[in-house]
């Protein structure tokens, strides 16, 4: 399990679960469609990393490190991989 603080700018995670000290905002974390399988890319951190933005379902969404961290989640890609993968040279048939 990886957790924001592990996470880089263009990073992308997918929801696991919850951590079950924070019931009482799952249900706030389920109607902003935080709901595990979700995959999410990481867009921005503050400078002090509080708060991050994230790129879900379509739509941005700032939330404070605290609320995110109530977030079980499995990186997926990371930017660096996504850089390697595009910028590979394509192989060519002579």
């Amino acid at each position: 399990m990886d957790s924001f603080k592990n996470l880089m700018i263009g990073d992308q995670a997918e929801i696991t679960g919850y951590n079950d000290s924070e019931k009482s905002y799952r249900r706030e974390l389920l109607a902003m469609g935080l709901t595990r399988g979700t995959v999410f890319t990481l867009t921005k951190a503050a400078p002090l990393g509080d708060p991050v933005e994230i790129e879900v379902r379509g739509y941005r969404l700032s939330m404070r490190k605290d609320e995110a961290n109530v977030l079980k989640i499995r990186k997926l890609w990371t930017s660096a991989e996504q850089a390697a993968l595009i910028c590979r040279p394509k192989k060519t048939i002579e």
